[in-house]
């Protein structure tokens, strides 16, 4: 346990399951106070109960981050409750069925969209809205090592939406670098998610799988996922503005 972030406000897009849970965790056990947010009350809830297991302090708020209201009453509820908002993890995503373009669903493609761009986009303007008037911020994005930095048959979908927020963070950042906010981003490979498993897949044939297509000969931890972006939200990589952070075991590199 160490106090990085005591005294800090922290909200996390995506906190119900997955590398946003262990963010949400991780913030708190490091003396933050945690607005876990998410489009379902149950995981949200979930994911406060276990960090006030441990000790530390949370609350929740049900928001969809493709709604620009949602998203507007999200900031300023994170604000009424705790007193301000210092720091953000937008990590809310979907992983589409991947499909060749020529057979891409469109609803699978706005959804992508509106959820893993529009709704970084959204997170990034109220957080922002907020932080250049109160003293300044951090925000990390989530991206992908799938877009950007490297690319997949079928999953055009997902590489595109995260292709964008990979190029959003990085304009974003030199927007507001001056306003006192800083923005970066995190794009990890596979990790031992849900999200990482194929249909039907068990963890033991993914990790047979990533034993060979990882340079690393493995899965990664969101544990590790989330070190990085801690390391960025800190003070520590207070000289890093406008980076896209791979952690992928060197698949793209």
């Amino acid at each position: 346990m160490s106090a990085r972030f005591e005294g800090k406000v922290a909200l996390v897009t995506g906190a119900g399951s997955g590398i946003g849970r262990a963010s949400a965790l991780a913030f708190a056990r490091e003396g933050a106070t945690v607005v876990a947010t998410g489009s379902r009350a149950e995981p949200i809830d979930e994911t406060v109960r276990l960090i006030g297991e441990e000790g530390g302090k949370a609350s929740s708020v049900v928001a969809d981050v493709s709604r620009p209201d949602d998203v507007a009453r999200l900031v300023e509820t994170a604000v009424e409750r705790h007193g301000g908002l210092h720091i953000a993890h937008n990590n809310a995503g979907v992983f589409p069925k991947p499909a060749p373009v020529a057979d891409l669903d469109l609803d699978a493609w706005n959804a992508a969209l509106a959820v893993n761009l529009t709704g970084i986009l959204l997170s990034m303007k109220y957080e922002i809205g907020h932080m250049r008037d109160h003293g300044g911020g951090v925000i990390v994005n989530m991206a992908s090592n799938i877009g950007y930095h490297g690319r997949r048959p079928g999953m055009a979908a997902y590489a595109a939406s995260k292709t964008a927020v990979s190029a959003l963070t990085r304009v974003a950042a030199l927007d507001h670098i001056k306003d006192g906010v800083r923005i970066n981003a995190v794009s990890p490979g596979a990790t031992d998610t849900t999200m990482s498993l194929r249909p039907g897949e068990t963890e033991a044939g993914r990790a047979a799988r990533l034993a060979t297509a990882v340079p690393l000969g493995r899965v990664g931890q969101t544990a590790e996922v989330v070190a990085a972006v801690l390391w960025l939200a800190s003070d520590e990589s207070a000289f890093v503005v406008g980076h896209d952070l791979v952690a992928d075991g060197g698949v793209t590199a």
